[in-house]
């Protein structure tokens, strides 16, 4: 589920427990129906006209506070009483049981107990980005990667044209990647994840070949890919790159 993931008791806050109570202020006010000294995990979510989550939506929260909504889909502690040795099972039969929400804002997050590859499948008929798969018998620990859980995700497959680039201490800090529409270059992203020192250095290798001097074509082409500002460096590449994208978003 594409979101911001946040613990809720008398305050809300992210893992890091800063407070987002006045950033939310109408997902604060909803969980007001929350027992006293009960603590629940979840995630902020902003859905589209389909049901589906919509990161761009939640990234622009203000003007689409009605879009967004809290997902809670563990419970942590219940009127003071600590659940997280209890196994999974058992915390969502309590947690099903005991929280009643009355705002539409404040949403329990459903779960389903069925094969992996109807699972997936289903997420990919829906369009969402995937799924998250938990043993039935696990504990909740904090800030770990115990393998009692697993995430999917369903990306999806694009053609992009590598316009430019961000200079870095090794040589490149980010790619500027674009799509092709009729003459013109697009705008899509620049791209940082999943780079390493030493890829940094191998894929600057590969596109300080590429690299124009300021003309007028390439100044309009690097307007056309977001590379305006001072610093970057835009080129022309014969070459389009396969990428993954979680989902599109019109910004």
């Amino acid at each position: 589920m594409i979101g911001f993931r946040f613990l809720a008791h008398c305050t809300f806050f992210e893992r890091k427990r800063k407070s987002f109570n006045r950033q939310y202020l109408y997902i604060f006010e909803s969980l007001h129906d929350l027992p006293k000294d009960t603590v629940v995990d979840g995630k902020i979510v902003a859905l589209d006209d389909a049901g589906r989550p919509n990161f761009n939506f939640l990234l622009h929260s203000r003007s689409q506070a009605s879009r967004i909504c809290y997902f809670v889909f563990d419970l942590l502690v219940y009127e003071n009483r600590d659940l997280t040795q209890l196994p999974l099972v058992e915390r969502r039969e309590i947690l099903e049981f005991a929280l009643k929400f009355r705002s539409p804002k404040i949403r329990i997050a459903q779960y389903f107990e069925t094969s992996a590859g109807t699972m997936l499948q289903s997420a990919r008929e829906q369009g969402l980005e995937g799924v998250v798969a938990k043993r039935r018998d696990s504990r909740y620990e904090a800030g770990k990667r115990s393998g009692a859980w697993a995430k999917y995700r369903l990306n999806t497959g694009q053609e992009l044209v590598v316009g430019g680039y961000v200079p870095g201490a090794h040589g490149v800090e980010s790619i500027i990647v674009g799509y092709r529409k009729d003459s013109e270059l697009i705008y899509v992203a620049r791209v940082r994840n999943g780079f390493v020192p030493a890829t940094r250095r191998q894929v600057f290798a590969k596109l300080r070949p590429f690299v124009k001097s300021e003309t007028r074509e390439v100044r309009r082409t690097a307007r056309g890919l977001g590379c305006s500002q001072r610093g970057q460096r835009a080129f022309w590449s014969v070459t389009v790159t396969p990428m993954t994208a979680r989902r599109w978003t019109v910004a």
